[in-house]
């Protein structure tokens, strides 16, 4: 029998493809899809992302063929044709990419065919295929990078590889709030190994950067779930090996991350050594000044956390590790497979941490599960409270943490209640962050 997911943290594949590209420089997306569609999406990719914004082309300026009653019965190949000249004539890029949706493939339109033709023609015009029974907005990423990295660049001359260039991917756009923050954090630290980072998608990245992509040496994989798959192909077309790691959080994890970077690309430990030294100065320099409020106002919490796959271990690892925080549950939101699971559970148990991972997506069936496994004082004379406690979710996890007289931080998509700018949660400074943020939300805690 089949279920519905109430409130759940993704949109479809269409979703996750428009995120990506619009996010990227010189690409422009063209939505060939029943009217509304890209309209719809556009305000969950923006305003769930901390309101992100629409940039050049991007919410509610994306192209689209808008397909009527009138496509639906005699086909869409003409119109997608109109939209993707008009589009070409009055918005500037490097690359166009006709985006699906459900009506248009299940009409079988030839939207390949019709971006090959322009792509004959020596214009950049390529497609993908991103109806919702292709998967979520995670699977919308993968499937939107396999089309420009594997598809569009595997079809260019070899190119050397470049030992000190590597490529970031596994933060997807969007429905990872912090994902701009976080890419740059990352950047910065491989620069301190003598390292040159692609991040494709923050405003420091051109369109250059995506071409340059196959010359990599090394491709970095900052998720357990979403963009292995690809980095398999990519290897394939381009020659790139590459890393599936979890994002960073705080020193502990930062010192692991620049070891086995350092490891993998062929810079010395020694040097790998100083720079971490450097970074935990920096800091304990600033941690040491914040850790008298913290411990003289005890600030010791059961916590749970409520993230997507990429999210999960960094942030709990972090409460755990770094904060001393009692672990009660780790709710993993996105839909994944059994493989998936797997890898993501089994990366889960080499941390040690404790309690295990749940998957689930359906927002009231996680309330209703933080609620009965830690059921609050009826009155009792004797009860174990979970209290205080501390839920690191999204804005869906306000009104349990109300319920309970619990704290929240929403970290996690959809994030409504905060603006998200350069945030990030990745690397030494992004250790700070969340921990300014936590405690920050403890000192003056918001109704």
């Amino acid at each position: 029998m089949t279920s519905f997911v109430e409130r759940p943290r993704s949109a479809c594949a269409l979703s996750g493809a428009l995120s990506t590209f619009s996010a990227l420089p010189g690409v422009i997306p063209i939505v060939h899809a029943a009217m509304g569609c890209g309209g719809n999406l556009s305000g969950a990719n923006s305003f769930g992302a901390g309101y992100w914004g629409a940039g050049y082309c991007g919410g509610g300026s994306v192209p689209t063929s808008a397909i009527t009653e009138t496509e639906i019965v005699f086909g869409g190949d003409e119109r997608l044709r109109e939209e993707i000249e008009s589009t070409i004539e009055l918005m500037d890029g490097a690359l166009y990419v006709v985006a699906t949706g459900c009506m248009t493939e299940m009409i079988g339109d030839d939207t390949k065919g019709v971006a090959a033709d322009f792509a004959r023609e020596g214009r950049p015009v390529i497609a993908v295929s991103t109806p919702s029974f292709k998967g979520d907005s995670y699977a919308g990423y993968e499937i939107a990078l396999n089309g420009i990295f594997n598809e569009y660049l595997g079809g260019a001359a070899k190119k050397g590889k470049d030992p000190r260039l590597v490529n970031i991917f596994g933060v997807v756009p969007a429905y990872d709030p912090f994902f701009r923050g976080d890419l740059e954090e990352i950047a910065r630290l491989a620069k301190g190994l003598g390292l040159e980072a692609n991040t494709f998608f923050t405003p420091d990245q051109t369109f250059e950067n995506v071409e340059r992509a196959p010359s990599a040496s090394l491709n970095i994989v900052f998720s357990r779930a979403w963009g292995t798959s690809f980095a398999k192909q990519f290897e394939d077309a381009h020659g790139t090996p590459y890393w599936v790691t979890d994002l960073p959080v705080g020193p502990e994890a930062s010192d692991e991350f620049l070891f086995g970077l350092a490891d993998r690309t062929g810079i010395s430990q020694r040097k790998a050594r100083a720079l971490v030294k450097r970074e935990n100065d920096v800091y304990y320099g600033y941690f040491e000044r914040t850790a008298d409020v913290f411990c003289d106002s005890d600030f010791k919490f059961y916590a749970v956390t409520v993230t997507n796959a990429n999210y999960a271990i960094p942030v709990a690892r972090y409460a755990h590790r770094e904060l001393g925080w009692v672990l009660l549950d780790s709710f993993v939101t996105d839909q994944l497979s059994e493989p998936q699971k797997d890898a993501l559970s089994g990366a889960w148990s080499r941390t040690g941490l404790p309690s295990g991972l749940s998957y689930e997506a359906d927002t009231s069936l996680i309330a209703r599960a933080i609620t009965q496994r830690h059921p609050e004082n009826r009155g009792q004379r004797y009860f174990d409270s979970p209290t205080p406690l501390f839920i690191l979710g999204s804005s869906l996890e306000k009104a349990t943490a109300l319920k309970r007289g619990a704290n929240q931080l929403s970290i996690s998509f959809p994030a409504f209640n905060r603006m998200i700018v350069d945030r990030g949660y990745a690397g030494y400074r992004g250790g700070l962050h969340l921990f300014e943020d936590i405690v920050g939300s403890l000192v003056f805690p918001k109704g």
